[in-house]
Parts: C-alpha cells; structure tokens; sequence
C-alpha cells in the first residue's frame, strides 16, 4: 500500500478570507457539500472572528451547523480568542485552530499583540478544548520571511512551534506566508524543527506567490512531512502581507502527490468538479497549472 499524505483543504477558511467581495453563505456552503465529495478527510470552514473585520467569514458558525456531518471528514473552524471558540463549542465543532507568526511584527499586526501575548489568549482556548475533548491546531506564520521584518531565524519557528505543542495543540502547520522561500530555506526551518520535534506533529502551508510552493513542497516531502494545507484553486492570500498570493492549489498538489506514489485518498473526477465550480462562482482563471492542462485535455 502506498504511503498516506493528508491533505488539509483551507480555501473555505484561508482562501476566500482574502475575497474582496464576500461570497453568500450558500455559496460557501456549496464549495464545502463539492469538497465533501473529494475525499478529503479535513476541511476547514471558516472563521469564528468579528464580521466587522473579516467579513468574508461571517456566519461562520452558522455554516458550520448547516453543513451533513460525515464521520470520515474532520471539520474544524479558526478560533483567535475564547469568544470565537465558545462559538465554535455551541455548534459542536470537535477541532479548532489557532493562530500566531515566527515574528514579532506580523503578529501586531495580524492579531494586534506580540507573541508572547498571543499564547496568553490560547490559554483559556487550551484549557476549555481539553475539557470538552476538543482537538486543537495551529498555526504559524511567517516561517522564512516576514514582510515586515525580513528574514526569519529558523530557531524562533523551531520555539514557537515547540510552544504550541507544549500548550496541547496535536499538530502545528507551518506557514510560508509571503511565498518568498526556495527549498534550500525551506530545508533549514525543517531541520530547526525536526531537531526539537516529531515530523508526526507538523504540517506545511506554502503560498505561491514566487511559483515555490510545489518545489517546497517536494523538499518538505523529503525532510518526512506527511501533512499539508492546501486550496482549491488557489484561492487565498494574506491581507497583511502585500503582494502574497494565493495558497498552493488542491489540484496541483494531488497531481505532485499522486504521480510520486503516494496515497491521498482523493476522487480526482470530484476535485475538478469542485475546482471548476468555485472558479465559475468567482469569476476568474483558474491559476492552478495541473487544472488548466486537466481541462485542456478533456477539451481538445
């Protein structure tokens, strides 16, 4: 039997968080039943923060309840203080995730506190999630670069990863937010973290702003990381990192994975099917390479 990746699909949450206009509930749960029907076994919802500020999420609790539960997919919601997590606990939701950064500078200005003050509000959300035997991820972002600060030191990603595992979380991701980073860099904050921690409690999260991410991926693959966070379409991109853009793409992904023997569980028919709709709801090309040549294909 070929070796398992999971993948962790974020576009409902980390891609269309970046939307300039806001989708209808019902086409985000649209995106969602479509994913259900890949294989996925995790898909992220949404974002249980203020509609004030993120106003692509809202509702998010609401489209969680609405959606069929299905023993083989795990959904979880983002959760950046108690008060989004006691959202998350009145519908039921059995995993969240929080997050913070490798640097000090994103952290202001992503969440409006320092590092240290981050992991002050996760307190609260660990001690409740353990009590109710809910199931917590995070998140960390700005692994190499910073688009504030610059380069970041591979060991403070080891430190805060290390952190959040200390708190209770079951599994970090690590995020290459800005899409800047090259395998040989990539390389370093693997080893920093692989020296400290398990590959069994890490995922990868890369943005292809520079067209990196698969080749990150594959270095990642080699360093024994077996989980990764991925988008349909390539939907997403981070609002306070100017120039970021979309995560790497579930199609383009699935086709790195596939063609390398692994496993991923995923319905390819399924995954175009998903692909295409989100496209055709938003308007736009498709910037995913192995979506756009698929569809050629099928067409000429």
């Amino acid at each position: 039997m070929n070796e398992f990746v999971k993948i962790v699909e974020v576009g409902p949450r980390d891609g269309l968080q970046n939307e300039k206009t806001p989708l209808t509930l019902d086409d985000r749960r649209k995106l969602i039943l479509d994913l259900m029907q890949t294989g996925l076994s995790a898909i992220e919802v949404g974002s249980c923060v203020s509609a004030k500020w993120v106003p692509q999420m809202a509702q998010s609790d609401e489209l969680f309840s609405s959606l069929p539960k299905d023993p083989n997919i795990s959904f979880s919601l983002l959760t950046p203080n108690l008060k989004g997590f006691e959202s998350a606990l009145a519908v039921g939701c059995q995993e969240v995730a929080v997050f913070t950064a490798a640097s000090e500078s994103f952290t202001q200005k992503n969440i409006n506190c320092s590092i240290d003050e981050s992991f002050e509000k996760f307190a609260d959300i660990m001690t409740t999630a353990k009590a109710h035997n809910i199931k917590v991820r995070g998140y960390v972002s700005c692994i190499v670069d910073c688009p504030y600060e610059g380069a970041i030191a591979p060991s403070k990603v080891a430190h805060v990863s290390q952190r959040l595992l200390d708190m209770g979380c079951y599994e970090v991701s690590l995020g290459e937010t800005i899409g800047t980073a090259t395998p040989d860099r990539v390389k370093k904050v693997w080893q920093a973290c692989l020296a400290e921690m398990d590959a069994a409690s890490l995922a990868g999260h890369f943005h292809n702003t520079y067209g990196m991410a698969i080749a990150n991926i594959y270095q990642s693959l080699e360093q024994g990381i077996r989980v990764f966070d991925s988008s349909i379409a390539g939907l997403g991109g981070c609002p306070y990192a100017k120039g970021a853009s979309g995560n790497v793409s579930t199609e383009d992904l699935y086709y790195l994975l596939s063609n390398m023997s692994y496993d991923t569980g995923i319905d390819l028919d399924a995954l175009m099917i998903a692909s295409q709709n989100i496209t055709q709801v938003l308007q736009r090309t498709n910037p995913s390479n192995y979506a756009n040549a698929y569809w050629q294909k099928r067409c000429a």
